[in-house]
């Protein structure tokens, strides 16, 4: 591979990517760093190593709850201020993408706890009782 990006699997290697998936790194930007390998090899390497998929999953799971810290943190961060000292409303919109696509990836990573909760009502005719009628089996059948 070019870069001098290892082409080896290894137990540490393995870690290591895996808590940086788990701390919210995308797996594209864990693969820049030249001492990584390219993305193509981790999937490859997730086919066929049933030990690193289970701990990717584990770590993508943690991911999910390091974007809802995240999120803290990022609602909590007060806003920049223009030069004049008004709240900069460019920075309120990017703190905004940046908690809402946090939730969007948590909710899909982790729905039963990050996601939105959908209950449906089934009801009859203006809102009253369900009426189930049974009929007779016709003969023909």
């Amino acid at each position: 591979m070019a870069g001098g990006r290892p082409s080896i699997y290894s137990p540490e290697l393995i870690d290591a990517i895996c808590e940086r998936v788990a701390d919210g790194e995308s797996m594209r930007k864990i693969c820049r760093d030249e001492h990584m390998p390219v993305m193509t090899t981790i999937f490859r390497w997730l086919r066929e190593n049933p030990e690193f998929k289970q701990q990717y999953d584990a770590a993508c799971d943690m991911r999910a709850d390091a974007f809802a810290e995240d999120m803290q943190d990022i609602a909590d961060t007060p806003p920049a201020l223009t030069p004049d000292g008004k709240i900069d409303a460019g920075d309120v919109a990017h703190m905004r993408l940046r908690i809402d696509t946090r939730k969007w990836i948590a909710s899909k990573l982790k729905p039963k706890k990050y996601g939105d909760k959908i209950e449906q009502e089934i009801s009859g005719k203006n809102g009253g009782p369900i009426i189930v009628q049974t009929t007779p089996l016709d003969e023909a059948l």
